[in-house]
């Protein structure tokens, strides 16, 4: 018998729901290869790095989904090498075109802990971080305990940081998700445990109207669209070591979590947006959704 199709939970009387608005966070020049293998040779992309402000509208609570790239020397001199960064506007920049600064935010979500997604944390010195428990792996030791490492280890800030566990009993399936956390207890944001690319990786499903409109982010769950359209498969290069390897520390887990983001994708009213998704950014529409206009609910 077929596995009967995903759905998520319908809308209650009186749902709580999200605006999302969209955010700059830099863009980074990267060779399509790296993500997928069917692209073609010497196919690059200028990528968007982007972020997204959450606004709970029974509340008015802000949070933030990732910061946009870390814009320092090191990250620099480390990856410079093989991409071409054009920083362009940065979160703190996006947000005051909208009148907000990062003390106007309560809660920072990183999907996770590479250096383009988490930006300045020191910046956001009120805000609750929110991040993945199997991070903290990455950090023993960071940078500059270990001078190797890509984590530094103040990115996230003592005594300001909930790491999540997810495996405790708060998470819950949800459409084809084994495992998410309804972080307001109303419906209206979900994190989901998205493994895979490192340790500690989250993805949100959020509620974008009352009737039934959601919007998925995705992370890095994939960086390319063929993967999520079945026109190519992760591709595989040489590591440091000459080892080939691939952009997720897991292969096999980010291939699963791919199927599932197909399924998500298939249920109506679900817009799916990637953390580098280029696609999106290039159309004339998405320019609305950036802060201060808001991603339209489908």
């Amino acid at each position: 018998m077929a596995d009967a199709p995903a759905h998520l939970p319908p809308p209650s009387a009186d749902q709580a729901f999200c605006d999302v608005s969209a955010l700059e966070g830099g863009n980074i020049d990267l060779p399509a290869d790296m993500f997928v293998t069917t692209a073609a040779k010497g196919e690059r992309h200028v990528i968007p790095t982007l972020s997204f402000l959450i606004n709970h509208r029974p509340s008015g609570t802000r949070l933030l989904f990732d910061l946009g790239m870390r814009r320092d020397a090191r990250i620099l001199e480390k990856y410079g090498s093989f991409l071409a960064v054009d920083s362009g506007d940065d979160v703190p920049t996006s947000l005051a075109k909208g009148g907000l600064g990062p003390n106007d935010i309560q809660y920072v979500i990183l999907s996770h802990c590479h250096w383009d997604h988490v930006g300045n944390t020191k910046l956001f010195s009120k805000s609750k971080f929110v991040v993945g428990s199997e991070c903290q792996a990455l950090f023993k030791p960071g940078y500059p305990e270990d001078p190797s490492s890509a984590f530094d280890s103040d990115t996230l800030p003592e005594g300001r940081t909930e790491y999540l566990d997810v495996q405790s009993d708060a998470w819950k399936p949800i459409g084809p998700f084994p495992r998410a956390l309804d972080f307001f207890k109303d419906g209206s944001l979900y994190l989901v445990d998205a493994p895979g690319h490192i340790p500690g990786h989250l993805n949100a499903l959020i509620r974008t109207s009352p009737d039934g409109g959601w919007l998925y982010l995705a992370g890095d769950s994939a960086h390319d669209w063929r993967l999520l359209r079945g026109q190519g498969e992760i591709a595989m290069f040489p590591g440091a070591d000459g080892v080939l390897t691939c952009i997720h520390q897991d292969k096999a887990g980010a291939e699963q979590m791919m199927k599932r983001v197909m399924e998500v994708m298939a249920i109506p009213r679900v817009r799916v947006l990637l953390a580098h998704d280029d696609e999106w950014y290039d159309k004339e529409e998405s320019k609305k959704a950036f802060f201060p206009g808001t991603i339209p609910s489908l």
